[in-house]
């Protein structure tokens, strides 16, 4: 048996059609998605110009450069944190997928927009202590929404994402790291007391969407058992790239062969690995659980589509 990621991929027949029907996304399912990125989007917004930079707050990641590169120079932040996701945009683009490029150009867009709009808008509070707990708890929401739906507010995530296929380290590690030094350098730009606060309130933010996405782990198992077994196992491995494992079972009441799939995907794939599975059958049992380590197996990553 031979293994390509998390196993074995024995070879399927499926007919082209039915591919290219799975491809063709309704017109509803991309418009809620887009809904959701937008909500979720102007949510951050609303928690980066009315809690935390008026208080001098910031954030990880190439949010919180943003910040720091807006109290530094006075250039809108809304132009910061465009300009310094646009190079990431266009990595994640050729290297991870249109799908999740396209959402996470539109998330990013609103959001800079977003903060333009609500700049010249008075803060709703000036308490440091709410700022950060609230506004934490605002940008931990809207950037959860944006992940669960399938992009991304911040381009350090994709770089992780990239890094950590050459390195041993997780995604997780690597951005732990990289904010790490983003939020001691609030330190040099703000008072070491505000570099504290920010650092709780990503914190807040880091568990708000730990809720919000169900699990930040960026790895994740995933079983299913279907009637069109096949077909769900080669729309993963066209559409997502990933390998599969296909396991033999017997249902412990009816006593029937069942055959079942077995994969490890990412936290980003989880939406399109959902839609994938409810497009073939509606009725399949599917079980995700989060993995804190993958090492071994075969894999090259296609782009998401």
């Amino acid at each position: 048996m031979e293994f390509d990621n998390a196993g074995s991929i024995p070879p399927v027949s499926i007919s082209p059609q039915s591919i290219r029907k799975h491809k063709q996304r309704s017109i509803g399912s991309i418009m809620l998605r887009a809904f959701f990125i937008v909500i979720g989007a102007l949510i951050v917004s609303v928690a980066l110009e009315l809690f935390l930079v008026p208080n001098k707050i910031t954030d990880g990641g190439i949010t919180g450069i943003s910040i720091m590169s807006f109290y530094l120079s006075g250039v809108p932040l809304g132009m910061f944190l465009f300009l310094f996701n646009l190079p990431f945009l266009i990595i994640g683009y050729k290297q991870i997928g249109k799908t999740f490029a396209i959402s996470t150009l539109l998330g990013i867009a609103v959001m800079s927009v977003g903060t333009a709009v609500l700049h010249p808008v008075e803060p709703f509070v000036k308490d440091t202590l709410l700022a950060f707990v609230f506004g934490g708890i605002l940008l931990g929401l809207g950037t959860g929404l944006v992940i669960r739906f399938g992009g991304s507010l911040d381009g350090t995530e994709i770089v992780a994402i990239l890094v950590s296929r050459k390195t041993p380290f997780s995604v997780g590690e690597i951005i732990m790291f990289m904010n790490f030094f983003i939020l001691l350098s609030a330190g040099f730009v703000f008072t070491w007391e505000r570099a504290l606060f920010s650092l709780l309130a990503y914190y807040i933010a880091f568990k708000t969407i730990d809720i919000v996405v169900d699990g930040l782990n960026e790895s994740k198992s995933v079983w299913i058992i279907s009637d069109q077994i096949d077909e769900i196992g080669e729309a993963i491995l066209s559409r997502l790239g990933r390998g599969v494992t296909y396991l033999s079972g017997e249902g412990g009441f009816s006593g029937d062969p069942k055959k079942v799939i077995f994969c490890v995907i990412t936290r980003l794939e989880e939406a399109k690995l959902k839609d994938i599975v409810n497009h073939f059958d509606e009725n399949a049992f599917l079980a995700v659980g989060n993995i804190h380590d993958v090492k071994g197996g075969r894999f090259k990553k296609k782009a998401i589509h």
